[in-house]
């Protein structure tokens, strides 16, 4: 998670890390003017070379991350090591690319990459992904010549298409023997698809080349990130570089807002095209263009020059697309449905702030059938913690927030008279460490959320001291292993204050504190060129004093789950920080939830076993593990038709079954419901640039508007929860008013003696 500290970069609550930082600049500078420069001879001038910035960044970055990461780690021959093994893991995860010989070639840079950064000399780590990029054109051009010759699909044969713990193949013949059953297995999912061999040829060969065409825009600026993401990941697996473009990006994930257009773009057969509208943005108000609308070319301003894009990359496409806000931006466009040769038509577009409300919090009220009582249950469904700092440090009071806005529909929840309140933060990956803290307040008030330690070992206690409690009644959060960092913190406050129940599976297990340091401004770069460290500098713990940290927040009811912990997680990181414990925070419990829990799980079960979406979705997911754990697929046509077959048998089996019995997932109704677990869909043997965009977007709005069994299912819990509250509060009262009536003189113990009335 994050936070911001009031000089423009992102730091620890006290402000320590960046000035400390900026001591650095001048025995950066000073370091950086006895470096060696780079001889752009020693490469070929068809292959990538590192830009004096970039060696600068790596340097700079060196200089903060040595001093001042939570676990420094010097740059010495052993790092060197870390860094080249986690290099070639994040270029060729699956040693699909790299032969045995690569590897050897490259083992003299194994202990020299730290050198290479002190020394601001980074033609090793580029001559390592321009090896890469040979060995991966090398690759897709001997798939296309496989395509020419067909395959025999009677031979009994298996590919091993999970190769990540394997060996490196032995010599060239054993990797072109790979790439053989490789595309023979791309040939036979379509071919079971049902798509004719001259059909099969088309697509593969399309697919290749295009890979190829990837390979070949790769930038300079792609193999720094890179690289420096392999060092910076060997350090942590959550400390990361970004460049320019994707610290970019980040701040708009954080503030949930950009200016442009209003338009999400893809790449598809070479043409970028238009996928979808923001409603409400200038694409859409101007109604000029639409979805699949292709992009030829863009011109800046009113009478600025045409640039042709056809074949550009995307992520370029959209750099000229964004500016400042009211500039105006032309689209030379090519009408969806039209042929190539079809008529063009110039739009003109104001750029305007664009708030992406599609990934802000968001509500729904489901309305839950228990016997002859029905009651409300109200949704928020909040993906990220977001925050817009930069608003925010300039006292904008309509900056964007994640509490902000969830403050505002848990009112508008309570004028709808809600039963109880589930959040739901599945796939929730963290964000705002200011905004969990917020947000913990808006149901417990004020007191402390988490504690920090740093890297001194000093502990803090972060509080609420600002928030009010807007909701009071029945909460549950819904977790899943996608859930990390502010979301783990948020659901464990939760449960520790005893205030709501947590559902779901165990969350992901990360337990540190990340802040982004603008590289530029510790420079004092007069203009954008040295990227941005997200970087670890605290591991936090819960008020109780466990951390997060592998072992997650357990939910008090678990639901089943896809996730494997060996290959999704904060364990499945070889080098993660270890579970710790320290003291207790000073803390009162809001609520005790824990003599609800025998009778909510007994309601649970009871209800999941007659449930025959449940026991279809158990049944989906155990499946989907044992396919995960085969690793590898039959190449013969007979087999994998035979596979199919009993796949779809075994799916018409469970249907009939589901269709024949209840479902108390029908007892749910209410509309927004996210996403959930849908049934295994047959393999067209596409990709997604492949498929019809119509028939992609509509399968999209299918999955969305799916039945979400285990949301539905966290809501029948909190709707047990909400009636067994109601019960116990009554129970509470009745005792109290009993011992009024036979003890009329006993006074409140808490009421002073002159408060006591004789009764009449």
């Amino acid at each position: 998670m994050l936070c911001r500290s009031s000089n423009g970069s992102t730091s620890t609550s006290d402000g320590t890390i960046v000035k400390k930082i900026l001591l650095l600049i001048g025995l950066v500078l000073l370091t950086s003017a006895r470096a060696t420069p780079l001889d752009a001879d020693q490469l070929s001038p068809h292959e990538l070379k590192p830009e004096r910035q970039q060696a600068a960044a790596a340097y700079l970055a060196t200089e903060v991350l040595t001093r001042f990461h939570y676990k420094p780690k010097p740059l010495n021959k052993a790092q060197s090591e870390k860094i080249f093994d986690q290099y070639l893991k994040s270029l060729d995860p699956e040693k699909s690319f790299f032969v045995q010989s690569d590897i050897d070639q490259m083992s003299g840079y194994r202990s020299g990459l730290g050198e290479a950064i002190i020394e601001e000399n980074l033609a090793a780590p580029f001559a390592i992904f321009n090896l890469y990029a040979r060995r991966v054109s090398e690759r897709f051009t001997y798939a296309r010549g496989l395509l020419k010759q067909g395959f025999d699909f009677r031979e009994k044969e298996s590919y091993q298409y999970e190769r990540g713990k394997a060996v490196w193949a032995a010599s060239e013949g054993e990797m072109r023997e790979l790439w053989r059953k490789r595309v023979k297995n791309d040939w036979l999912r379509l071919k079971l698809a049902g798509k004719d061999d001259k059909g099969i040829v088309e697509i593969l060969d399309s697919r290749y080349e295009h890979s190829l065409k990837r390979m070949g825009q790769a930038k300079s600026e792609d193999a720094f990130q890179a690289f420096m993401n392999a060092y910076t990941m060997a350090i942590e697996p959550h400390t990361n570089y970004m460049g320019l473009r994707a610290a970019e990006d980040f701040d708009i994930s954080m503030k949930l807002s950009l200016v442009g257009i209003g338009a999400a773009l893809t790449e598809k057969y070479g043409y970028t095209i238009i996928r979808e509208l923001v409603p409400g943005g200038p694409a859409a108000l101007s109604g000029q263009v639409e979805s699949g609308d292709r992009i030829l070319g863009i011109a800046q301003g009113e009478n600025g020059a045409m640039t042709d894009v056809l074949g550009w990359r995307l992520d370029d496409i959209v750099a000229l697309i964004r500016g400042s806000p009211d500039s105006v931006v032309l689209l030379d466009v090519l009408p969806a449905g039209v042929g190539p040769d079809g008529t063009h038509k110039i739009v003109s577009l104001v750029r305007k702030k664009i708030v992406l409300d599609d990934q802000a919090a968001k509500e729904s009220i489901l309305s839950v059938a228990d016997g002859k009582l029905t009651r409300h249950i109200g949704v928020i469904t909040l993906p990220a913690f977001y925050q817009d700092f930069e608003a925010r440090q300039k006292d904008d009071p309509h900056f964007k927030s994640a509490t902000r806005d969830i403050s505002r529909l848990l009112e508008a929840l309570k004028t709808e008279r809600v039963d109880g309140v589930l959040i739901d933060l599945r796939n929730n990956g963290g964000g705002s460490l200011s905004e969990a803290i917020d947000l913990t307040g808006l149901f417990v008030g004020k007191g402390p959320v988490v504690q920090q330690r740093n890297a001194r070992g000093e502990i803090t206690v972060e509080s609420d001291t600002n928030t009010d409690v807007v909701w009071t009644g029945p909460l549950g959060v819904l977790i899943n292993r996608g859930s990390a960092s502010a979301s783990e913190i948020f659901a464990a406050a939760i449960q520790d204050y005893g205030r709501g129940l947590v559902i779901g599976e165990p969350s992901f297990g990360k337990g540190t504190v990340q802040t982004v340091i603008d590289l530029d401004h510790v420079a004092k770069s007069d203009k954008p060129q040295f990227g941005e460290l997200k970087m670890t500098v605290a591991q936090f713990f819960r008020i109780t004093g466990e951390t997060t940290q592998l072992r997650g927040v357990k939910p008090d009811i678990l639901l089943p789950t896809a996730s494997d912990t060996e290959e999704f997680g904060e364990a499945s990181y070889e080098n993660a920080l270890p579970w710790m414990q320290i003291k207790a925070a000073n803390y009162s419990p809001k609520g005790d939830l824990k003599h609800l829990l025998p009778g909510l799980l007994k309601s649970h079960d009871a209800r999941v076993k007659k449930d025959k979406d449940f026991q279809f979705l158990q049944e989906e997911l155990a499946d989907l593990k044992l396919q995960r754990r085969k690793k590898e697929v039959s190449l013969n046509e007979s087999e994998r038709r035979q596979e199919r077959g009993a796949e779809a048998a075994q799916l018409v089996s469970r249907k009939g079954v589901k269709d024949a019995g209840p479902s108390t997932s029908e007892n749910v109704v209410g509309k927004g419901i996210s996403p959930g677990t849908e049934s295994v869909l047959q393999d067209d043997g596409l990709q997604a640039d492949e498929r019809n965009l119509a028939n992609e977007l509509a399968s999209e709005k299918n999955r969305k508007n799916a039945k979400d069994i285990l949301l539905n299912e966290a809501a029948h819990i909190i709707c047990d929860e909400a009636g067994m509250l109601k019960i116990s509060n009554s129970a509470r009262f009745a005792a109290h008013a009993k011992l009024v009536s036979i003890s009329p003189l006993i006074p409140n113990p808490r009421q002073a003696p002159d408060a006591v009335r004789p009764s009449l």
